[in-house]
């Protein structure tokens, strides 16, 4: 059972740059895809990106293209999402995901662990 632990996020104005990062403790942590999802308040949870576990497949929703990247490094239980041309609609807690099929994280939007999330908030 992984231990997912976001961190990275925090506050910044409209158009700047955040990092956020998630280590987890699986032993075989590329046997894992892994996603990102986020929370505004108010609203249901929302798939946001998506990578498998070779790190060769990735997928984003569309409010996101060409803004966020998703990366990992399997040699350090990482996977990160970058996050450029922040806009305050990007407003969330951001929840690192873990399954072993990467279909359910990105086309059922289902997962069988999450992390406690990190909060993200642009000013504008």
């Amino acid at each position: 059972q992984p231990q997912l632990v976001e961190s990275g996020g925090g506050l910044v104005q409209a158009g700047g740059s955040l990092r956020l990062s998630c280590t987890s403790s699986a032993r075989t942590f590329d046997a894992w895809a892994m996603g990102w999802f986020r929370q505004a308040p108010g609203y249901r949870r929302e798939f946001v990106s998506a990578i498998s576990g070779n790190g060769l497949k990735k997928y984003y929703t569309d409010s996101v293209k060409g803004r966020f990247t998703i990366s990992r490094d399997n040699a350090k239980n990482t996977v990160h999402l970058q996050m450029d041309t922040l806009k305050p609609e990007d407003t969330a807690v951001y929840y690192c995901t873990a399954d072993p099929a990467l279909d359910r994280i990105r086309i059922s939007h289902e997962y069988s662990y999450s992390g406690q999330g990190t909060q993200v908030t642009v000013s504008s």
